[in-house]
Parts: structure tokens; C-alpha cells; sequence
């Protein structure tokens, strides 16, 4: 592999790391205001005063996390900048014998 090869490669490996790493961190966000709807959903079901605040609330809380998330997933990138990335892979050779052969 010439140096050419091995920068992209390595450019290649931080790509998938960020990518990978930011999705990890969406997801994470997600799932946790899919658990709090799932759970406290129907404090906001009906159309009430009460059910209206709540549901603002839940609002409010969920554009923060995101926000945060968000922050988060900058900061990632920050970090990452911070390091030169090359995805290893295993490999294994096994030895050929010829057929027959002892």
C-alpha cells in the first residue's frame, strides 16, 4: 500500500469512525425521549389545559436533549481531530500444503 493509499485509507477509517460514533450518540438520544413519550404519553393525550402544559413541557425537554445531543456530537468531531484513525482489520494466513503432501 503506497502513501497515497494509506491516507486514504486512513481518511477513510475517521469517516466511518464519526459516522458510526454520531449515530451511536443519535441514537442513544432518541431511544431516551422514545422511553419518556412511551411512559408519560398520556399525561398529554386529551386536549385539557393540563394536558397542554404537559405536552409543552415534553416539548421543551425534548429540544433540549436534542440540542445537547447535538452538542455532544460536535464535540466528538472536536475530539476526533485529535487523533490520527486507521481501522484495523484481522487477518490470518494459513499455510498451503500440496495435496498428498505430508
Amino acid at each position: 500500500m503506497g502513501l497515497q493509499d494509506s491516507k486514504v485509507y486512513q481518511r477513510k477509517s475517521s469517516e466511518r469512525l464519526r459516522r458510526i460514533m454520531k449515530k451511536k450518540v443519535q441514537t442513544t438520544m432518541i431511544g431516551a425521549i422514545s422511553s419518556l413519550e412511551n411512559i408519560f404519553g398520556f399525561l398529554w393525550e386529551d386536549d385539557s389545559e393540563d394536558s397542554q402544559q404537559m405536552r409543552e413541557l415534553f416539548d421543551k425537554f425534548r429540544s433540549e436533549v436534542l440540542d445537547k445531543g447535538n452538542h455532544q456530537i460536535r464535540n466528538v468531531d472536536t475530539e476526533l481531530d485529535m487523533y490520527d484513525i486507521v481501522l484495523t482489520r484481522n487477518s490470518i494466513t494459513l499455510p498451503v500444503r500440496p495435496a498428498g503432501g505430508q
